[in-house]
């Protein structure tokens, strides 16, 4: 099945958002799935409606064999077999699919958790790079669940600084197994595992991983963390003491394990960013509910300004997320739609072409998670004195969300690698990044154009004119920050970071806008909502890439150079302000008359 077949969606290239236009017809949007996809998403929603909010109390109790007997009931319906091939007992369906189940089935925290890390960063490692002996034996037992998985990379002292690694494998003097020792700190599913991906250093040196079954000598399980959110998920340290492991259960060459670790970290980003819009969206109807429900001074709370902006900007940026996520999805499905007959099914190959879009991924982590975190706090807001007491959704839903922005990488980390990454693939002349730089420092006197969009007759041409501000802005600081920093950017991780709250906003305006013209074209009935929700968007955005340039510029430089600047920034974000009042409006009585959100 492809999720590309009907559409001329685009292999566009790796962060090619900002310097290209695409036009809607070349973005796959959530409203393109075909019928199979979405009886794939209707059946992970009634999963999670069925099996798992009914159980969700004996979850986050760690009731014994709970979770794991879920993960087992979802491996029943083929929902754990999504990546894996057919020939090692899988369903080896498309991006999109795969996307649709982690997005509908993310409605608890912990039981996401545990799902996402399973089918995931347990199970690619081996997909990708496993032997044709190590998939045999193992993939058919994770497609179903029969064995859980975890992956096991973090040390106390190597959270985010994963090369440096402590633990150490060595082979033995036979040349039969590796003797592996250490200790694995946070690792999901650790109680509830039947295999775990451990990374080692072998002879201290090689960075490699280890695929390593529960019942091996040496393997111990720690006791559980008492976490502050997620608790009903395991996790554990994992204990390795002359942990003696064949050296068939070698994953992958010596020394090259950081490939595994890190290709397979840029689907764990995209499936985590995914899952926090599943989980906002629960968040968000909750909020709606609520506000609809709780009365004060004579009338639903929802009918106040205020509350209503709350609903309406969780909304857009649920909305902005959500067409990040499918349009992402939808550029991994057209890239690997391009292989040929004899490499099409080769792991290595589908792997690579995920690899391109690295930035996406972490722009989609980031996006996500601090999207899923304010839709969090503002539903405490509305629920007030409730919000902020157990047993109800609100005070496990705030708790629940902060581990996003730490899992998969930090935060801080993906900042730094969505700059870096655009920055490298610059200067080795995969992404004409400095030819774009280079016309708009040389253009920046000239006030943002539409684009063409007004004489094209299209839709949101007040959107578009932002989004053509935005980029330029992005571009300008990027040129300056080079200029000043050339090499040593990489160290100025305030500017780094800075450079990459610009860049996301771009992609999730770009995606939102071209959903939206989407909808306009086609005479889709959500098409109101999409543009009034692209349109708070755009106001926010351009404000953040505002607040941000100037953030730039002003580590840059000082002076009568800096006051330059800050006229060439003034004019670029020069913009006739919408009403943003009434867009909010619009948006939240959208919301609380559907009693969701409104696509």
């Amino acid at each position: 099945m492809s999720s590309t077949q009907s559409f001329a969606i685009v292999a566009a290239a790796g962060g090619s958002f900002l310097l290209e236009d695409r036009m809607p017809a070349e973005v796959l949007t959530p409203e393109d799935l075909n019928e199979e996809q979405r009886q794939i998403a209707a059946t992970a929603a009634q999963f999670a409606r069925d099996e798992v909010l009914p159980v969700a109390e004996e979850i986050e109790a760690k009731k014994p064999g709970v979770l794991a007997v879920l993960l087992r009931k979802a491996g029943e319906l083929g929902l754990t077999a999504v990546d894996i091939p057919e020939e090692y007992g899988g369903m080896g369906l498309d991006k999109v699919s795969s996307t649709l189940i982690t997005d509908h089935i993310s409605v608890l925290a912990s039981f996401s958790t545990a799902f996402g890390g399973h089918i995931g960063i347990a199970t690619l490692p081996l997909v990708w790079y496993g032997t044709e002996d190590q998939k045999r034996r193992y993939l058919p037992k994770l497609a179903t669940a029969e064995w859980i998985g975890a992956y096991g990379l973090s040390e106390a002292s190597s959270g985010s600084d994963a090369m440096n690694i402590r633990t150490r494998a060595t082979l033995s003097a036979d040349g039969r197994s590796y003797t592996l020792n250490g200790e694995k700190m946070w690792i999901t599913n650790a109680a509830i595992a039947g295999l775990y991906t451990v990374f080692a250093k072998i002879d201290g040196e090689k960075f490699s991983a280890f695929v390593i079954e529960r019942d091996t000598p040496g393997l111990t399980v720690g006791a559980e963390e008492h976490k502050l959110g997620i608790r009903g998920s395991s996790t554990c340290p994992l204990v390795l003491t002359d942990c003696k492991v064949p050296v068939e259960n070698l994953l992958g060459e010596p020394g090259k394990g950081h490939h595994i670790a890190f290709n397979v970290l840029n689907v764990g980003r995209f499936k985590l960013g995914v899952a926090c819009v599943g989980g906002a969206r629960r968040g968000l109807a909750e909020m709606i509910r609520y506000a609809k429900d709780r009365v004060a001074f004579g009338k639903p709370i929802a009918a106040f300004g205020l509350i209503q902006r709350k609903i309406s900007t969780s909304a857009a940026r649920l909305y902005a997320a959500e067409s990040m996520a499918y349009r992402t999805a939808g550029l991994m499905d057209a890239a690997m739609s391009e292989l040929s007959a004899d490499k099409a099914h080769e792991p290595r190959e589908i792997q690579r072409r995920i690899e391109e879009y690295a930035v996406e991924c972490s722009i989609l982590k980031v996006y996500g998670s601090e999207m899923l975190s304010f839709v969090a706090d503002e539903l405490v807001a509305v629920m007030g004195g409730y919000g902020y007491v157990e047993h109800y959704p609100a005070e496990r839903f705030y708790r629940d969300a902060r581990i996003n922005r730490i899992f998969e990488g930090t935060n801080e980390i993906n900042r730094l690698i969505v700059t870096g990454w655009l920055m490298k693939r610059a200067m080795t002349g995969k992404l004409a990044l400095l030819p774009a730089i280079k016309r708009v420092m040389d253009e920046v006197m000239q006030p943002p154009s539409l684009d063409g969009a007004a004489e094209k007759g299209e839709p949101l041409t007040h959107e578009a004119a932002v989004l053509a501000a935005m980029r330029k802005m992005a571009l300008f600081a990027a040129g300056v920050a080079s200029q000043r920093f050339m090499m040593g950017l990489e160290d100025q991780q305030e500017v780094m970071a800075d450079l990459a709250d610009m860049i996301m906003q771009v992609y999730a305006l770009e995606s939102a806008l071209l959903r939206a013209r989407k909808l306009a074209l086609a005479g889709r009935k959500p098409a109101q909502a999409a543009a009034e929700m692209t349109g708070l968007l755009a106001e926010e955005g351009l404000a953040q890439c505002d607040h941000a340039a100037k953030r730039v510029l002003g580590a840059c430089n000082d002076g009568d150079t800096l006051r330059t600047q800050l006229v060439i920034l003034r004019r670029l974000a020069r913009m006739e302000p919408v009403d943003g009042v009434a867009l909010s409006r619009a948006v939240a009585r959208r919301c609380v008359e559907g009693e969701r959100y409104p696509l």
